[in-house]
């Protein structure tokens, strides 16, 4: 289990001590790390996004019985790359009174909080890009800037329904943010930690899923509205927005943001496995490779939810998330709070 682990672990020294020994100075050694990092979590991002889109078309024919793809490739899995190549080379349109810059950089920062935020995440054991003491914080801040680019898409558009959809948008990710916050302050508490790997390691003899399940189901019912996953797909309507924030994109600047929406599920479902199933932890298999498992079928499970359950309305979806989810994410805090304390310093009776 540890020779993988070893083997991350010495390639980052050798880059370093490589660095070093060419005459870089410790801040640009650093720099050279973070580089090499950034590049790393680039590529797990993409081949995700990559993947999880086939495997949610394959997935999605299983449940309805419907073949998916099966014509390009062994049993269809070269349609991706089919799929890449066509919105690579499809015409940009961008309309006459749309803000060209906001237009532009609105599919290009759709990234940059999920870049973010997989810098925390241990893909294994002693498998962070870094390592922060307040991971969860962190986490929380960098998530939360995903509201910009989606509402620059909608405002730069110059497209009522693309402006909707993004007010809708950032409404739904606002208030379901809240509930979402309070979902992994009960793991928090029981903790007293902040850092993701203690947490992980807090997980080594029971899971916290196990300690929270309300937080747990609050959490998938939460990211799933996060992402703008159906059955919380407002944004982009078809029946009353057309596409919504999407409306007025096209070739790769729309298909950035259909792949933002997998990098981020893959980062909720790894932020789930991570707070709540244990993280990397498992028996005979590397850390890794139960990490990676764990977060695919967390995935996959999204995935069901998506061709389950019909989409619901507007204000269904604001009652539900302020009405329901906050009370009751407020509700397991207070509880799991008096627990913690009675665990730890009894009642004093």
């Amino acid at each position: 289990m540890e020779f993988f682990n070893k083997i991350f672990v010495y390639i980052a020294q050798f880059i370093r001590e490589t660095l070093a020994a060419l005459g870089f100075t410790p801040v640009w050694v650093e720099m050279g790390m973070g580089t090499v990092y950034l590049v790393a979590i680039l590529g797990v991002c993409t081949l995700a996004a990559l993947f999880y889109v086939l495997w949610e078309r394959k997935l999605a024919g299983y449940i309805q019985y419907r073949p998916g793809p099966n014509r390009l490739g062994p049993n269809g899995w070269f349609q991706t790359v089919a799929d890449a190549i066509k919105l690579l080379t499809k015409e940009d349109i961008v309309p006459c009174g749309a803000d060209k810059a906001v237009h532009l950089l609105a599919p290009v920062f759709i990234f940059v909080p999920t870049v973010l935020a997989l810098a925390v995440v241990p893909f294994g054991e002693g498998m962070a890009a870094i390592d922060l003491d307040l991971g969860i914080f962190y986490l929380i801040a960098v998530t939360s800037l995903s509201t910009i680019p989606i509402f620059m898409g909608g405002w730069g558009s110059n497209n009522k329904y693309s402006l909707l959809g993004a007010m809708r948008a950032v409404a739904q990710m606002v208030s379901y943010e809240i509930p979402l916050v309070f979902s992994l302050l009960g793991v928090v508490l029981i903790t007293g930690t902040l850092q993701l790997q203690g947490i992980v390691e807090a997980q080594s003899k029971v899971w916290f899923v196990f300690l929270q399940p309300i937080a747990f189901l609050i959490f998938i019912i939460a990211a799933t509205a996060e992402t703008n996953r159906a059955p919380f797909d407002l944004p982009e309507g078809e029946s009353e927005l057309t596409a919504g924030i999407y409306t007025e994109y096209s070739g790769m600047k729309w298909a950035l943001f259909f792949l933002a929406e997998y990098c981020n599920l893959f980062i909720v479902s790894a932020i789930g496995v991570t707070v709540f199933l244990g993280g990397w932890q498992g028996p005979f298999l590397p850390s890794w490779v139960w990490f990676f498992i764990k977060t695919h079928l967390l995935f996959s499970f999204f995935i069901w939810i998506r061709w389950t359950f019909p989409r619901i309305r507007v204000d269904q979806l604001m009652n539900f998330g302020w009405k329901f989810l906050v009370p009751l994410s407020l509700a397991n805090v207070f509880i799991t709070g008096i627990g913690v304390y009675i665990y730890y310093n009894g009642l004093g009776w």
